[in-house]
């Protein structure tokens, strides 16, 4: 195969990964603390060898899948009255006990598991600022979480948040669509904006997600009818030098 059909595939596979990426953008637009990720790509040049560059001719690039950067930008809150959902207000996230270790999150969609233990929509108990499972007591009924994380009810003070930053967010990595796991160690944050009885939404913006949904499946077919006409062109170069050659 030519040069022009490498790269040619080489855009394609690209435009396939950005597809990917935005359809799990658009299925998670109505899921707590989603945040909207952007497929990178970059240049990739390719150094022709044992052949003399053309004159007004110009160097091979092919198409580098390079990273997904995360949108950090923090979606709406809306107000749920449940006194279990908890949002954070500006950076953070809250940090979860998972079978794989700890694990951070911005969906503050809690309910109450075992033995009143505090958890999260998956059954990770959520972690206090010492890096404890938090859990009420049977007579804890009226739960007040404060601004700052403070966890109260009638029986006093049960715990804080554990509420954490990163230096980079974009070193997070995503574990399905609401955990992120980091090998950098966390930043505790001494007093975090926290707002109870209400959620934090996505910040995907599913108008402008299938607008860019339908832009790339639209360059996916221009670049597979360029294709198939270059393998044509190929094609009959290829059946003309034979018929010369017979």
């Amino acid at each position: 195969m030519e040069h022009t059909g490498y790269i040619l595939l080489s855009r394609m596979a690209a435009v396939m990964r950005g597809t990917d990426v935005l359809a799990t953008n658009i299925a998670n637009a109505e899921t707590p603390g989603f945040r909207a990720a952007r497929a990178v790509f970059a240049t990739r040049l390719q150094e022709q060898r044992d052949v003399a560059t053309p004159t007004g001719g110009r160097p091979v690039a092919y198409v580098q899948d390079r990273a997904t950067w995360r949108d950090t930008t923090q979606g709406g809150l809306s107000t749920t009255g449940n006194p279990l959902d908890v949002a954070i207000q500006g950076e953070g996230y809250f940090a979860v006990e998972t079978p794989r270790g700890e694990r951070f999150t911005r969906a503050g969609r809690f309910t109450l598991g075992a033995e009143g233990r505090l958890q999260d929509l998956e059954g990770h108990a959520v972690l206090d600022a010492r890096g404890t499972p938090i859990a009420f007591a049977a007579g804890d009924s009226r739960i007040a979480i404060l601004g700052d994380g403070t966890i109260r009810s009638e029986n006093g003070v049960l715990g804080k948040l554990r509420v954490v930053r990163f230096s980079n967010d974009q070193s997070l990595r995503a574990e399905g669509d609401r955990l992120y796991a980091s090998d950098e160690p966390p930043e505790t944050i001494a007093r975090p904006a926290v707002v109870q009885g209400a959620l934090e939404g996505s910040n995907v913006r599913p108008v402008l997600e299938m607008t860019r949904l339908t832009q790339e499946m639209r360059g996916f077919q221009t670049l597979a009818q360029f294709l198939e006409t270059e393998g044509k062109r190929g094609g009959d170069a290829v059946a003309r030098i034979l018929g010369r050659a017979a």
